[in-house]
């Protein structure tokens, strides 16, 4: 084996860790819609009420799935009285449980068939987005160029990777290493199309980063260390809403993985995007209500 090639294991391997922390791994998972149905979310008897007239849909980050990234949240809407469904999309063959490893593009319209399945159940004539990592960046292409913006009436972004990332650095290195860049969009393109400068974030972001008609949120930690520099993550437009977790908690010290899974401020603040007319502040003591 060439000496250039052998130095390509540790830095796929490298990347690879660093984008796995959006999600921990899991044990045992034979049945995670029984799962999610018992929690109480990917019911599809439910039926939106006049509080919350919209289904809310969970779309999880690379190498999650549709229940371990939202155990804390989802459980947190329901309560709250929202109809609540989660997503798998980017699947890969042979690649269990560890999910938005695919091209981005096949996972959008993964997405937009989801969605319209949520529609038809609920009756609903829009749904709102609430996405983590890629999940909070993903669905962009399902609005901007698969007809979304007219079935979607809000999208929530916790961390999402609006205009990719550096993964603190690592990415910068790709081009010293002959071939590594083709290798990575080979063996996972999910990750690939993330890396800040891709073709698929290119023409994401031409034009602009939103879409009349969708109420936009992010929700951002600056102690994020997967999706870098943390303020990339950040949306322009008319109706977007940009949120610094430590401007609402000077204390919390939420990295990537914890404000998507357990962060209550985190979700008090998505609560508050979900339901604008009916928001309150969010504080430290968000983490108790």
């Amino acid at each position: 084996m060439l000496p250039w090639k052998r130095a390509l294991r540790p830095l796929a391997a490298l990347l690879l860790a660093a984008a796995a922390a959006t999600v921990p791994a899991t044990a045992a998972h034979a049945d995670s819609t029984a799962t999610a149905s018992s929690s109480g979310w990917n019911d599809y008897r439910c039926k939106p009420s006049a509080a919350h007239p919209r289904p809310v849909v969970l779309v999880h980050g690379t190498f999650g799935n549709s229940v371990d990234n939202w155990l804390g949240l989802a459980p947190y809407l329901t309560v709250r009285g929202y109809c609540v469904f989660s997503v798998d999309y980017g699947q890969l063959p042979g690649v269990p449980l560890f999910n938005g490893l695919g091209p981005i593009d096949k996972s959008a319209a993964q997405l937009s068939t989801f969605v319209d399945k949520v529609l038809a159940a609920t009756g609903a004539a829009e749904a709102d987005l609430v996405g983590h990592s890629q999940g909070g960046m993903m669905p962009r292409y399902y609005l901007k160029f698969l007809g979304g913006a007219a079935k979607v009436h809000a999208l929530v972004g916790i961390a999402p990777d609006n205009h990719g990332t550096t993964l603190s650095g690592l990415a910068n290195l790709l081009p010293y290493f002959p071939g590594a860049e083709d290798l990575l969009s080979a063996a996972t393109p999910g990750l690939a199309d993330q890396v800040a400068g891709s073709a698929f974030l290119t023409k994401l972001n031409a034009g602009g980063d939103t879409v009349a008609g969708v109420r936009y949120t992010v929700i951002a930690t600056k102690y994020d260390e997967v999706v870098t520099p943390w303020r990339t993550q950040y949306l322009s437009g008319s109706d977007v809403h940009n949120v610094l977790l430590q401007d609402l908690c000077p204390v919390d010290l939420s990295e990537h993985v914890a404000i998507g899974l357990l962060d209550r401020i985190a979700f008090h603040e998505v609560a508050n995007a979900l339901d604008p007319a009916h928001a309150t502040s969010t504080t430290c003591a968000s983490v108790f209500s």
